[in-house]
């Protein structure tokens, strides 16, 4: 049985430990905002955080989160007011097919959390989250006015 802290809650799954985090989310908890991509930690769809820190949690066993904090994107909004990073995706118009904007943002936010103003390079360096889409110059553009809010 793993025993998760998820978006400040506990929360336990009967799964094998060595089960990737990210299907323990989507399937035993159901909190189907973090997506799938490819499985392999490249595109970043999956990303979360553990303990304040984005990780791509396709490759995370489910042993090795216990006892971290887990933030998902159902838990970056409090009280129902979204983070400024999520009103900063929508005041910019960023997603287009929207598929990998979670793990995006979830990106974004642990780098705002780390640098709070970001130069380009920072976000270059700090983002490797692909976008089939091609929204990197919006994915920027929000990244400064998120950086300003």
């Amino acid at each position: 049985m793993a025993v998760l802290n998820v978006n400040g809650q506990s929360m336990s799954a009967d799964v094998d430990p060595r089960t990737p985090l990210l299907w323990v989310i989507r399937d035993a908890l159901g909190l189907t905002g973090t997506k799938y991509g490819c499985g392999i930690a490249q595109c970043g769809c999956c990303t979360v955080h553990i303990d304040g820190v984005a990780a791509r949690s396709c490759q995370i066993p489910v042993a090795s989160a216990a006892g971290k904090k887990i933030t998902t994107i159902e838990g970056l909004a409090v009280d129902g007011k979204l983070s400024k990073v999520q009103q900063a995706w929508l005041d910019g118009e960023v997603p287009q097919c929207g598929y990998c904007q979670s793990g995006m943002i979830m990106a974004v936010s642990s780098l705002l959390q780390a640098k709070p103003q970001p130069t380009d390079a920072d976000i270059d360096a700090a983002i490797t989250n692909i976008c089939r889409c091609g929204t990197y110059q919006q994915v920027r553009e929000a990244i400064h006015a998120a950086a300003k809010a």
